[in-house]
């Protein structure tokens, strides 16, 4: 069976190893929630596709236009056997049918990109149990190249500036950072309390995320660096086994 669920998915659960990222292009806040209906009923109408799938997360973008999807696969040989299912296969594994069928409900959908990850490092505020978060801050940073030793260093030298932040600003939760399989991008997945909160920190130089310091100078002039883009999202769908 498959189940809704309103809790967001455990970044850190370690039967997931394969995190998969995508974004669609719908136009429209009305056409985001159409097509969340229509994931949801494509999903909960069929049974769970794949035992190594463990949760599939749909976020709608603040900017009224784009869908973030999340999957959690035990790895990416079990999600190859799910997408490239035939059309004869059980129903269980019969992936097109569930695009097929979301196409058609709301026509148009602009698949951008599917990205293929593995968590490298995460990070959580130390003062008791966790908020659920109020807002869901996705940052895509893009390298010259592919090179998976910047891409850590990259993370621990964000790290490293957080930590040495003289006065952070209050509402952030945590932050998960995923380096691209290709060695190319990195995904950082910030969960905070409230999407103000995040834009309180980013418009507070001096005491907010990435203040005037020698480390977040660092961080921001690095060698290769091609590019970096922030969205603000809401968890608006999850699926899970049930």
């Amino acid at each position: 069976m498959t189940r809704r669920t309103d809790a967001h998915p455990r970044l850190t659960r370690p039967d997931a190893l394969a995190p998969f990222f995508s974004t669609w292009r719908v136009g429209t806040p009305e056409r985001q929630r159409r097509t969340v209906e229509a994931i949801a009923r494509a999903w909960e109408s069929r049974t769970w596709p794949a035992e190594d799938l463990r949760g599939y997360h749909v976020y709608t973008g603040h900017d009224g236009s784009t869908l973030l999807h999340h999957s959690q696969w035990a790895s990416e040989q079990a999600y190859e056997a799910f997408a490239l299912a035939p059309a004869a296969a059980s129903p269980r594994t019969r992936r097109q049918e569930r695009v097929d069928e979301i196409d058609t409900a709301v026509p148009g959908i602009e698949r951008l990109r599917l990205g293929r990850y593995r968590r490298y490092r995460s990070l959580t505020r130390g003062d008791g149990a966790a908020p659920v978060p109020g807002c869901v801050v996705i940052v895509d940073v893009e390298f010259e190249g592919p090179d998976p030793e910047r891409q850590r260093a990259w993370v621990d030298a964000v790290c490293e500036a957080l930590a040495s932040e003289p006065n952070p600003h209050p509402g952030g939760i945590s932050a998960h950072f995923h380096l691209s399989t290709d060695g190319t991008r990195l995904l950082n997945y910030a969960e905070w309390e409230s999407a103000q909160a995040h834009i309180d920190a980013l418009a507070a130089p001096g005491v907010g995320v990435g203040s005037a310091t020698s480390a977040w100078e660092r961080v921001r002039n690095w060698q290769g660096l091609k590019s970096s883009t922030v969205g603000r999202y809401d968890h608006a769908l999850g699926l899970v086994p049930g």
